[in-house]
């Protein structure tokens, strides 16, 4: 059987780190993941939103001599935008999926095909990995002692249990079964312990000490979570221009050379003509927002994103449904709202979680109504009655009930909320980055003065007027 490839030296990671990946040091767990890569561990992975997972299967492939590593991701977004930024820093990396011709397919399994091939990290779909042409490909791989390592990106969508269930992740247990000399890393930010286990169990990873285990903390103490308590009746709008504008004139008296208005941020909310509708009004308070929903055209979601990284005049807020985000890396967002409560707890963390990824402060707000609780809920639960119930039914209904909970209570640390929902077994730091911790009272009456009365929400219930022609997007 071909041999595992061995660690390298730390001097080849710490060069390849500052020349390639333009970066001067590793944060959290990095070095000892990639270590643990390089000497042909398998390896579980579980780390905060913003920590730098990629850099730790993307490092090891690049120090290699030779030798390929197969990502496996679930969102051509996700593949794209990585490729891309490896291919800027010089490194061969290459994608299979729908978007690329037959011409550029034909080049890379050529490559593959060649016995010694450039490719170093290549990325590829779950489903890719079922059939059986690709399959063949990593066998002739395999036999000339060129497979590094595989790699499951979104580990949680394995399980059934998981908030991001794909059934084509269940048979990559293939790779240990078909190649059992090369490791697998399985890399999430949102896994409790149920889904961690199914993920192990159901890639067939080997129990520890042989694998090798990395549980980070999910607190991110630069992120300061607040829920903010409205009704049908809150003007929510103007409510957030008014708190930009306060954040611009701030900005204006502090840093007078620059442009007051260039404060990245984010938006999400349920439905596509929301994000349109809030975008508009924005614009036309001059502020410069644009929307992203799947219903828009390839390049206006192309040119809104790319002019929101490049921090240009206009696009500094992208007003989004679910999906803008997966794969995107800006460093300096300094808020994300949730106009409307999310469809789960794992969903939400992920979007706060793109918050300040650069390690300075950013504010993390949900407005939370009981009218968008039931609309939500009761979707959910339409959706999970049209078949038998299953794991995946069952996992999505908790993890909702369960960010319902997040937001009513008014006694708990933030912090602490989202690290006992995943499962952490460090406390958190919190120091008064969340509104429970600043001021409990004031939440505490914010609640009673902002949410509408469980008696009333529930006649809205029973007639059936809260759920008139309500759907949500993507």
């Amino acid at each position: 059987m071909p041999p595992k490839r061995k660690f390298t030296s730390t001097a080849d990671i710490d060069v390849t780190l500052r020349q390639v990946f333009k970066k001067d040091s590793f944060r959290s767990v990095q070095r000892q993941v990639i270590e643990a890569a390089l000497e042909g561990r398998d390896v579980y992975l579980q780390a905060s939103t913003g920590m730098g997972k990629s850099l730790t299967f993307q490092l090891p492939a690049v120090v290699a001599s030779s030798g390929v590593t197969v990502v496996i991701s679930p969102l051509l977004s996700i593949m794209a935008n990585q490729v891309e930024a490896l291919v800027a820093a010089g490194v061969k990396a290459a994608k299979l999926d729908s978007t690329i011709s037959r011409e550029e397919r034909a080049e890379i399994f050529k490559d593959l095909e060649s016995g010694r091939p450039t490719v170093r990290l290549l990325y590829v779909t779950p489903e890719l990995c079922e059939t059986p042409g690709f399959r063949a490909k990593l066998k002739w791989i395999y036999k000339q002692g060129e497979l590094n390592r595989f790699v499951v990106d979104e580990a949680h969508c394995i399980s059934e249990w998981g908030h991001d269930f794909r059934g084509a992740f269940k048979k990559l247990y293939w790779f240990k079964t078909e190649f059992p000399t090369v490791p697998v890393m399985a890399v999430t930010a949102t896994a409790n312990k149920r889904v961690r286990d199914d993920i192990v169990k159901i890639l067939r990873l080997p129990p520890a000490p042989k694998l090798q285990m990395f549980l980070s903390s999910t607190s991110r103490t630069n992120l300061h979570y607040e829920i903010r308590y409205t009704n049908q009746d809150t003007p929510l709008l103007d409510n957030v221009i008014q708190w930009l504008k306060g954040v611009y004139k701030r900005r204006k008296s502090r840093v007078p050379n620059e442009r007051p208005t260039a404060v990245s941020g984010l938006i999400y909310c349920q439905r596509r003509q929301t994000c349109e509708e809030v975008a508009k009004d924005l614009r036309s308070a001059g502020i410069g927002a644009r929307p992203y929903h799947a219903a828009l055209e390839n390049h206006e979601k192309a040119d809104t994103t790319t002019n929101w990284l490049l921090d240009k005049p206009g696009y500094d807020i992208i007003v989004a449904t679910t999906a803008f985000g997966m794969g995107i890396d800006k460093p300096n967002v300094r808020f994300v709202f949730h106009w409307e409560l999310p469809k789960s707890f794992e969903g939400y963390y992920q979007e706060a979680g793109r918050g300040g990824r650069d390690g300075n402060s950013a504010r993390c707000i949900l407005f939370y109504s009981r009218e968008a609780r039931d609309r939500t809920g009761w979707l959910i639960s339409k959706e999970a009655s049209k078949s038998e119930p299953t794991a995946e039914s069952q996992s999505k209904v908790a993890s909702f009930q369960a960010l319902v909970k997040y937001c009513e209570d008014t006694n708990t640390c933030r912090h602490r909320a989202i690290s006992n929902y995943f499962g952490d077994t460090e406390p958190p730091v919190c120091d008064y980055a969340c509104d429970v911790c600043k001021d409990r009272n004031s939440v505490a009456q914010a609640k009673r003065n902002g949410l509408a009365a469980e008696e009333w929400i529930s006649t809205q219930r029973e007639s059936g007027s809260l759920y008139n022609g309500y759907v949500y997007d993507d």
